[in-house]
């Protein structure tokens, strides 16, 4: 079977808004590493402030405790961001594969696409999550500080 080209250009318009959905994703993605990355960064500060204070210091094994489910949150933002990205580039592959092989893809691709959508939902809301969490924190240290 011969694939003509305007067959090829139609395709490519119709892979056009998955792949500025990739670029978001993209950008999701780096937030949420750089999140990641300022999470770590602070664990090993912390860690090395309760090896020199002793581990009974109550205050910073709480703050590590919360950067541990910071961290556990990021992650999951990170993977369901990424899953997301991957359906997006199956929707693309689909698009192409059906329309040079002239296949009836359009319910699986309508399903990657629905399952992308979920998974960078998902992603959002643990981003939201560990935001909350992190302000929540920030909130309790003002506190602290401004009562002693």
């Amino acid at each position: 079977m011969e694939i003509r080209l305007g067959d090829i250009s139609h395709i490519i318009q119709l892979a056009i808004a998955p792949v500025f959905l990739l670029t978001g994703v993209g950008t999701n993605l780096a937030v949420l590493t750089n999140r990641l990355a300022r999470i770590i960064d602070r664990t090993r500060v912390l860690e090395d402030r309760i090896k020199a204070a002793g581990a009974e210091n109550i205050e910073l094994l709480s703050e590590l405790e919360t950067l541990f489910l910071r961290a556990h949150l990021i992650h999951r933002a990170i993977t369901l961001s990424t899953s997301c990205g991957l359906l997006v580039c199956l929707v693309i592959a689909a698009l192409f594969v059906g329309g040079a092989l002239n296949l009836a893809l359009a319910n699986l691709i309508a399903l990657f696409f629905v399952f992308g959508m979920l998974s960078l939902i998902g992603s959002f809301v643990y981003l939201l999550r560990e935001i909350f969490v992190a302000t929540r924190t920030l909130s309790m240290r003002h506190m602290l500080v401004t009562k002693k």
